[in-house]
């Protein structure tokens, strides 16, 4: 196995989003958002939304990330099955009799490999849409929500000026 191949199955998915840690990156806004007082603004409800955003977006890149590395996979089991096939059907044409059977074979033999391909096609693609979806939806339930939390925080100020 080839260095790169034995380097793409010990690929660690846990040390990449270790990187993506959202404590951390929390803890730098809260820094950066600490020494800012403004009178009638809740500076721990804004980190908390800036939290759950981080987190948000760190889980979603969590599942695009697990995406890729599952299709990835599944090219190299693509790819290794191919290489099976095509071993196979080199033996196979070898022993054909004469050139009109080697002809009929190799017409199989293509009409399978362009059936298999095209399946394949569409595994992968579906994967990788169902991938990106998952990751967009997680994006998405977060702006949802964090659309309500600005008006909740809005009609709390609001309040809060009346009063």
């Amino acid at each position: 196995m080839s260095e790169k191949a034995q380097s793409f199955k010990t690929f660690d998915m846990s040390k990449v989003l270790s990187e993506f840690d959202p404590s951390k990156m929390m803890s730098q806004v809260t820094k950066a958002f600490s020494d800012y007082k403004v009178p009638g603004l809740d500076m721990g409800a804004i980190i908390e939304h800036q939290r759950k955003n981080i987190e948000a977006l760190t889980d979603a890149n969590r599942q695009a990330l697990e995406g890729l590395q599952a299709i990835a996979m599944r090219q190299s089991e693509i790819l290794r099955e191919t290489m099976d096939q095509a071993v196979a059907a080199l033996k196979d044409l070898s022993s054909s009799g004469g050139p009109a059977e080697a002809a009929s074979k190799q017409a199989q033999l293509l009409g399978n490999a362009l059936e298999k391909a095209l399946t394949n096609m569409r595994e992968l693609a579906e994967m990788a849409a169902k991938s990106n979806t998952e990751a967009f939806d997680v994006v998405k339930t977060r702006m949802t929500d964090s659309v309500e939390e600005i008006k909740q925080l809005a009609q709390k100020m609001t309040s809060q000026e009346k009063g």
